[in-house]
């Protein structure tokens, strides 16, 4: 009954029990733009939950959307021109 525990263990090992792939890393580090951008888009939203509505409030919350939209932006073109360059 031993042997058959220490087999299924390998079987059933959790994927997510390991280290990342350099491709992995590469796609993170690629992304890293846009998510900082998305943490700063929250940090501004966390900010002005309790907070009156001014419009210094709002131009920050549109300069955080902005910056959002315009890493989104940059990595679609950087993935369109890869998968241009691999066609």
């Amino acid at each position: 009954m031993h042997a058959i525990a220490a087999v299924q263990a390998v079987v059933t090992a959790d994927e997510y029990d390991r280290e990342p792939t350099a491709a992995e890393l590469d796609a993170i580090e690629t992304e890293m733009p846009l998510i900082r951008a998305q943490v700063e888009l929250l940090d501004v939203q966390i900010a002005l939950l309790d907070r009156e509505s001014s419009e210094l409030g709002a131009r920050r919350l549109r300069r955080a959307r902005r910056r959002v939209l315009a890493a989104q932006r940059e990595l679609t073109n950087q993935s369109a021109a890869t998968a241009g360059e691999a066609a």
